[in-house]
């Protein structure tokens, strides 16, 4: 028996993960990389910021180079290589050298798909236009670069409200455009819930996004090659000098897809947990293949660094060695910052978690990200999604500064373990002031899942149907005057015990505070002095407040 022979398609993330993995395992084996594109094993999540300045010199986008590979692990890599078929049943790959305009076959043992995900660029009139980008990898960083410092435009339209759409607002404005952004569905980042979203588009139109939610694309005007405004579906004309394309990411299938292996129900290449796909002498991971979803349990596609590094590494091994552990399911957890802020999110949105059959809830912490009395404490609001009855823990969401990523992390830990509101109340987390609090976030949101789920308080979520009686502002009147919902009166906390015949104890009552603290506090004592029905408004003013 001769020499094992991996062949990996994509020299990337999950590519080069495999890569390197595999050498570790099996310092035998032939082991040899073909990316399509110019440059392997580069930072594409730091792109949007070599385009603002923040990373600089270009080079440091570069974490390996071929070179690199052949001399520290005896790897090839053949770059500007595209596989543009496999042949199962001789176990081989057609490879075309880009620059050579030839094509050669080349043998595996071990085939590893690793082909990544492409942008989505609707089929518009004017999508071929020279200042409209998508992007994915450096020469797209380049070429956007390019356009700002050579042609110094003054208005940007992106498309698509996700992830690289944010990062790509804060760096065209960090650069000094004005900046639009549309994006077809009702909110932006889609996959948060629409109270989380709504605190992600406060910040964006406060830094001077100009936001089109609710409205997708159904043109570009163009004019001599290039796009001049983009037309939405309802004729509006957005001005643009320059247009970046975010509206999502596809698999790449097409070779699974023409060698017959099977898709799954997302998608994306279906692999099982060493990443194997129906031939068992073929793997796929990363953005390309499906993963299992922590919560849900079933095959979906994450188009995640974390995963695809991951799950690469697992897959190198088990083609180097036929054996490794099987691969983590994937909560989703992801994190994006802007304008000095950061959204981070981990398993289901309440949603999703209620359009998957789960009979979810969820509460809210507004709180700084360590004490109040110490000095730089930056405000967040976390969302935890738990299961009733089960008390498990589905998923987490938070909007603010400092300290998202903890937060979320915390809970992603929580979930992978399958942990319930209950352990996540009893975590023994660190605290120093400048740190922490020792009721920290994820203990409040915690804690407010406890109550509601033991029945000692009822509340209701920002966008349910206001109950019709009293609504009672608890706040200071200090803080009612500068603000508080229509309707309301103003029944501090303090006074609340000795003013209680001012209500009515045979009709509902709301209580609402700031953040929903204070009012938890004030249905306590409604409920016990006779009020048989007492909602408090979770997240208080701050999430119910109107605009």
């Amino acid at each position: 028996m001769g020499t094992l022979r991996i062949v990996i398609v994509g020299g990337v993330a999950a590519g080069a993960s495999a890569a390197t993995r595999a050498r570790r395992m099996n310092e035998q084996a032939e082991i040899v990389i073909f990316e399509k594109g110019s440059e392997v094993s580069f930072a594409n999540c730091g792109l949007p910021y070599y385009i603002g300045g923040q990373i600089r010199p270009r080079g440091k986008l570069f974490l390996a180079t071929p070179e690199y590979f052949r001399q520290t692990f005896n790897i090839q890599v053949h770059t500007r290589h595209e596989v543009a078929r496999i042949d199962r049943e001789q176990h081989a790959v057609e490879v075309i050298d880009l620059d050579a305009g030839r094509s050669r076959l080349e043998h595996y043992d071990k085939l590893i798909l690793a082909p990544g995900a492409a942008p989505v660029m609707p089929p518009w009139p004017g999508a071929g236009c020279a200042n409209v980008f998508v992007l994915r990898d450096v020469p797209d960083s380049d070429r956007i670069k390019a356009w700002i410092d050579d042609h110094g435009p003054r208005r940007a339209v992106i498309v698509g409200g996700g992830y690289i759409g944010l990062e790509m607002a804060e760096v065209l404005r960090g650069r000094g455009l004005e900046v639009s952004l549309v994006e077809r569905l009702p909110r932006v980042m889609p996959l948060f819930d629409a109270v989380m979203a709504r605190e992600i588009q406060r910040v964006l139109s406060a830094e001077g996004v100009t936001l089109h939610c609710g409205r997708g694309v159904e043109s570009l005007a163009c004019r001599d090659g290039l796009a001049e405004a983009v037309r939405l579906a309802d004729g509006t004309l957005l001005d643009a000098d320059m247009v970046v394309v975010a509206a999502g990411v596809r698999p790449m299938t097409q070779l699974a897809v023409a060698a017959g292996l099977a898709i799954g129900a997302s998608g994306a290449i279906a692999a099982d947990a060493q990443g194997r796909t129906s031939d068992p002498d073929i793997y796929a991971v990363g953005d390309a293949a499906e993963v299992v979803h922590a919560v849900l349990g079933r095959p979906m596609q994450v188009p995640l660094a974390g995963p695809a590094n991951r799950n690469g590494r697992l897959a190198g091994q088990h083609a180097a060695t036929g054996s490794a552990r099987p691969a983590t399911p994937v909560a989703g957890t992801s994190i994006v910052g802007f304008f000095g802020h950061a959204a981070g999110m981990t398993g289901l949105s309440l949603e999703a978690a209620r359009a998957a059959g789960r009979d979810a809830a969820c509460s809210f912490a507004i709180r700084g990200h360590h004490v109040g009395y110490y000095p730089g404490a930056e405000n967040m609001v976390l969302m935890l999604v738990y299961e009733r009855g089960t008390r498990k823990v589905l998923g987490a969401q938070a909007v603010g500064g400092a300290g998202v990523d903890k937060r979320i992390d915390v809970v992603a830990t929580a979930i992978h373990f399958g942990g319930t509101i209950d352990d996540l109340a009893g975590l023994d987390l660190a605290y120093a002031p400048q740190f922490g609090a020792a009721k920290d976030p994820v203990h409040i949101a915690a804690f407010a899942a406890q109550n509601q789920e033991d029945g000692l308080v009822e509340q209701l979520l920002p966008g349910d149907p206001r109950i019709t009686g009293q609504l009672v502002d608890v706040r200071t009147p200090a803080e009612h005057a500068a603000g508080t919902l229509l309707g309301a009166i103003n029944i501090p906390l303090a006074s609340l015990r000795a003013r209680l015949e001012e209500l009515d104890r045979s009709k509902p009552v709301c209580v609402f505070c700031g953040v929903g603290q204070r009012s938890y506090n004030a249905a306590r004592i409604l409920s016990q002095h006779g009020f048989q029905k007492v909602y408090n408004l979770a997240g208080g003013y701050t999430l119910h407040r109107p605009g």
